[in-house]
């Protein structure tokens, strides 16, 4: 989304519970920790946190998002784990493609 951003919105996040599928989606203006943290934020305080954040993004990019998401919310616990299942991956890469075939209809 970065070549076609809309009121400076480049990216966007996805956010995909495993169980259930469910999906939400966020416009995101950068790919900064803090504005991932936030939006993680608002999705747990609607939905419940998660026992396990799993990322596609790097290591240190994960740490960073969870640190500020410690400094945002000192109670949440989060470890870093692989998936349980190894379909949980091509779960997320089936929801990001179904987004991108979405939005460039």
């Amino acid at each position: 989304m970065q070549s076609q951003h809309f009121n400076d919105f480049r990216f966007i996040f996805c956010y995909q519970d495993h169980l259930t599928k469910f999906v939400i989606l966020r416009p995101l203006k950068s790919k900064r920790a803090e504005e991932i943290a936030y939006n993680l934020l608002d999705i747990y305080t609607t939905f419940g946190a998660p026992a396990i954040l799993q990322s596609d993004n790097g290591r240190e990019f994960v740490n960073l998002t969870i640190t500020e998401l410690h400094n945002m919310w000192e109670d949440v616990k989060i470890v870093h784990g692989k998936p349980r299942h190894s379909q949980s991956q091509g779960s997320v890469e089936r929801a990001n493609r179904d987004v991108e075939d979405f939005l460039f209809l």
